[in-house]
């Protein structure tokens, strides 16, 4: 019986920790889901986002100063504007899903996301990130030896 509850609790915190996923294995899943060139941005470009936005971690989640909102994710999608967190005000939620589903280690729904905040005018310049650490350096480390 102890033994059992042991397992449980292991359980639970693997649960609660998320997928952090390694380097090669996410450029694959990216790429599978269709990233890759996605609106010109090259899989090196969203795997640099991701590594700096989240670190691989689906369970992310940054709350921004003044706490008016918080980024989520493995892309950090922020829930003023592309997912509705049910805490911040006057969100828009222009994804049309729950900043919770952005959490999951199935990033098919972050995937979608991400894409739908590419596309706006902004593009992948829409993440701090990507133009603090990837704009105009060599990315092609993010994908080195991955076969993709």
């Amino acid at each position: 019986m102890k033994a059992l509850l042991v397992l449980g609790l292991l359980l639970l915190s693997v649960t609660v920790q998320g997928k952090v996923f390694e380097r090669c294995e996410l450029a694959k899943t990216l790429q599978r889901l269709g990233l890759d060139g996605y609106k010109g941005v090259s899989l090196a470009n969203w795997m640099c986002l991701a590594k700096w936005e989240s670190s691989y971690n689906t369970q992310a989640i940054n709350y921004n100063p003044g706490g008016q909102s918080a980024d989520y994710g493995l892309f950090q999608i922020n829930s003023r504007d592309w997912c509705d967190d049910g805490k911040t005000p006057r969100a828009v939620n222009a994804c049309r899903v729950s900043c919770n589903a952005l959490l999951q280690d199935d990033i098919t729904q972050a995937v979608a996301c991400a894409k739908r905040v590419v596309s706006d005018p902004e593009g992948i310049r829409a993440w701090v990130a990507w133009r603090n650490r990837c704009q105009n350096q060599d990315i092609s480390l993010y994908i080195w030896g991955c076969g993709v």
